[in-house]
């Protein structure tokens, strides 16, 4: 198998960009990694890299290599996956990723039963609340909430997900009740915003009786971790925008109540997606079915018998 591991290191490298970003894919040292390519190198007789102090870039061979690699590897795949159905014994590496909110309430709980019912299946989650690319981060899927660009993997809809703007009773009792979305311009409200490298998030789009539009909002707190800006909230400090199921408990509880209520935020759909050639892979179909089912049922339960309008 050394000569596969060489190909499976050679394309992260390539994808990634960087032979330490490879060998932390794929749970190796640097050394290890920067060894499988030169015995590939020495195999093939080129260089496919050219390598510097600061960059790592292919030569004119390795982009050729890189094609035919890709497809040498997803046959293996392919045909792994295939022994596995016809088997009925399902093995390897689930790489997962989702945001930090949904991982941590609506996947992680699920994953030790799933490990129970498949003990040769291990799963690596990877939880952010970054843009995440699946293809560059070798990732057999991601959750994703929110608006999805135009892409080229298999998307299944888990659940469309009303979305609020709430705060404190303190902070309003402190700065005033906003109607709507023209108030916290207009009065100067403090918005606690998730903002991360490629966010593009920088305003709230809200509903009106005009339809969506946009409001240029701004707050004293930023961060790239969706509860620190509930726990901003819940200390009076700013209005969040959020999905109602983040925050349902506190709304029950009255730690949070919804402000602007004329001009809602729209919603949001919460997602799987996996790369098309992954999807025949009975491992990961088997993972999605699984985890999409808990989600939903998770995500009723959430916000059931909860009121906002």
């Amino acid at each position: 198998m050394s000569y596969v591991n060489n190909l499976r290191m050679f394309v992260r490298v390539y994808d990634l960009g960087s032979m330490s970003a490879a060998a932390r894919d794929q749970r190796t040292s640097p050394a290890v990694a920067s060894a499988r390519v030169a015995e590939l190198e020495k195999h093939l007789g080129v260089r496919l890299f050219n390598r510097t102090t600061r960059r790592l870039q292919p030569t004119e061979n390795g982009r050729l290599f890189y094609d035919g690699a890709q497809k040498a590897l997803g046959a293996i795949d392919e045909a792994e996956a295939a022994v596995m159905a016809s088997t009925q014994t399902l093995r390897g590496s689930i790489f997962v990723a989702a945001p930090l909110g949904v991982g941590r309430r609506f996947i992680a709980p699920h994953i030790p039963a799933f490990k129970d019912d498949h003990p040769q299946i291990d799963l690596r989650l990877r939880l952010s609340d970054r843009k995440i690319d699946v293809m560059a981060e070798g990732l057999d899927m991601a959750f994703h909430l929110g608006a999805l660009d135009d892409s080229t993997m298999k998307l299944r809809t888990v659940a469309d997900c009303p979305r609020l703007l709430c705060a404190a009773p303190a902070y309003v009792e402190r700065r005033g009740m906003p109607e709507d979305g023209a108030a916290l311009i207009r009065d100067r409200h403090d918005c606690l915003t998730l903002r991360f490298p490629g966010a593009t998030e920088y305003a709230w789009t809200l509903q009106s009786p005009d339809g969506p539009r946009r409001h240029d909002i701004s707050g004293p707190f930023e961060t790239d971790d969706g509860d620190v800006l509930t726990g901003w909230a819940l200390d009076g400090r700013g209005i969040i925008l959020k999905p109602i199921f983040e925050v349902a408990e506190h709304l029950r509880s009255g730690r949070l109540v919804p402000v602007a209520r004329a001009t809602p935020p729209l919603p949001v759909q919460l997602a799987c997606l996996t790369q098309h050639r992954r999807l025949r892979d009975p491992k990961i179909r088997t993972f999605t079915d699984f985890i999409v089912a808990r989600c939903r049922a998770d995500l009723a339960r959430a916000t059931e018998g909860l009121q906002i309008a």
